[in-house]
């Protein structure tokens, strides 16, 4: 059982999770021609510094984990996750990427800040942060993108309590605050 949650919980991770949001928002929604550029942007500009920072500061001892697990270890992570996320949003405006997933790049920002500090209080969990985030978006492509998401969120939320990375407020919290702006990002006009 401790295999199955480390195996949904690194799909979960919100690197894995949301990587793969986007390529089902933008595959979905827009041309290959249209759809590709802005999906490297976001690659070059968010995703893959994100994830150089988090090896690299496992590797050096920074953090103990890719998922940057212990509270204090995340006031170091948050200075590098912000400034990339914004990278992103200044990439979307840039290419002229449609208004949905810029407000969407806008969203993932302030979630960042305010998990950043909600972190001084409560180590919220990203991983069910962002899953349902991302599910409640995908609904918005379609009601079987959504399901299927919705699910993964859940089962998510599941491993990160099994392993206990997280406490019951802190997973609620990530959920609440997920939800939140899963519905400000896809289904405010």
């Amino acid at each position: 059982m401790t295999t199955l949650a480390r195996l949904i919980s690194w799909v979960g991770h919100p690197l894995v999770f949301v990587l793969a949001s986007v390529a089902v928002v933008v595959g979905t929604q827009l041309s290959p021609r249209t759809g590709l550029p802005i999906l490297l942007a976001l690659l070059l500009s968010t995703l893959v510094p994100t994830a150089i920072l988090l090896l690299s500061g496992v590797r050096s001892g920074r953090w103990s984990d890719a998922d940057v697990s212990v509270r204090k270890e995340r006031q170091r992570f948050f200075p590098w996750a912000v400034p990339f996320s914004l990278a992103g949003v200044i990439a979307m405006w840039w290419l002229q990427a449609p208004s949905y997933i810029i407000r969407g790049g806008m969203v993932t920002l302030g979630l960042f800040l305010v998990s950043w500090l909600a972190n001084f209080r409560l180590k919220l969990s990203l991983h069910a942060l962002f899953a349902f985030y991302c599910a409640i978006i995908l609904f918005r492509i379609g009601p079987i993108w959504g399901a299927i998401a919705l699910m993964l969120a859940v089962l998510v939320a599941w491993s990160r309590l099994f392993l206990r990375r997280h406490t019951r407020i802190e997973l609620i919290a990530g959920i609440v605050l997920g939800l939140m702006g899963g519905f400000v990002a896809g289904w405010w006009n």
